[in-house]
């Protein structure tokens, strides 16, 4: 038997009592789901009535409250895109702005940074919503929306990026000045592409972020799926099974997210497997 390196492996009196814990919690969570059907049902929460509609294709409102759901579901996954390119893009010059900015300018781009970090996005997006037309800059609501988004994540996403280039070797660096690469060129085909596969799982937690606050777009009256189902709700009084479909749609978007990006790493870890092995093939055959 090989034990771990970092903790002994459990013997038989650990392995039971991991077992009578796992089946302790398992009672416990499955109690506390009876609980809450039973109270649901009590109160006339899982009737066809409230359910049909959402759940039925064959009910008369099925297809035209699907049809409304679906408009605002494509609004925020507009929304989500667009804020996502535009905060990457924001947040990815903040970062290297941070890092090439002479001493004398460099409080400037900090200040800018920490005074978006400690604002709350929703009065980032409230701001854009109220401040912005006053300057004559009219625009559809949704550009209210993505401004306020990008304006927060754009500078978390920026701390990422900059942590995740800090995190390298100073060696990399170093070497690419030495076959003489500029500044420019060091940062863009050496340091932040290994930046970004290093920090990836951050990344995609703060697209995840991004994915779930564009629901703050009913603060200004936009149009999106959260909106629309507020609609439903009046028409139908439904709230509960409403919001309960509006968060297993928002889960289903942060999954597929989620597994997009585990995806792209693997393609990625694959490509730096094949560029190595091919390398080291061309230096044996060049060795002969």
């Amino acid at each position: 038997m090989t034990n771990s390196v970092l903790y002994e492996a459990p013997g038989p009196a650990a392995k039971r009592r991991s077992l009578l814990l796992s089946v302790a919690v398992g009672v416990v969570l499955a109690a506390v789901l009876a609980w809450v059907l039973y109270t649901l049902g009590a109160n006339d929460q899982l009737t066809v009535d409230k359910w049909g509609p959402l759940i039925d294709p064959t009910d008369g409102t099925f297809a035209p409250l699907w049809t409304l759901m679906g408009v605002g579901l494509g609004n925020t996954l507009l929304t989500a895109v667009l804020a996502m390119a535009f905060s990457l893009l924001v947040g990815t010059l903040l970062a290297v702005s941070r890092i090439v900015a002479a001493r004398w300018y460099r409080w400037a781009v900090v200040g800018v940074v920490e005074l978006l970090r400690g604002v709350p996005v929703v009065i980032a997006v409230f701001f854009a919503s109220r401040v912005l037309p006053s300057f004559g800059l009219d625009m559809s609501v949704m550009w209210y929306l993505v401004i306020g988004l990008t304006a927060y994540n754009s500078v978390i996403i920026a701390e990422i990026v900059r942590a995740g280039i800090q995190s390298l070797p100073r060696g990399q660096g170093e070497a690419a000045y030495a076959i003489g690469m500029r500044r420019s060129q060091v940062l863009r085909t050496v340091l932040l592409p290994q930046a970004f596969r290093a920090m990836l799982p951050a990344l995609i937690s703060q697209l995840v972020v991004i994915v779930k606050d564009t629901s703050l777009g009913f603060i200004i009256s936009y149009v999106d799926v959260v909106r629309q189902g507020q609609i439903v709700i009046q028409n139908l009084n439904n709230p509960i099974q409403t919001y309960f479909v509006i968060g297993v749609l928002f889960v289903v978007l942060n999954y597929a997210l989620s597994r997009a990006a585990v995806y792209t790493e693997r393609r990625l870890s694959q490509g730096r497997k094949g560029g190595g092995t091919a390398a080291r093939a061309a230096q044996a055959q060049a060795a002969e």
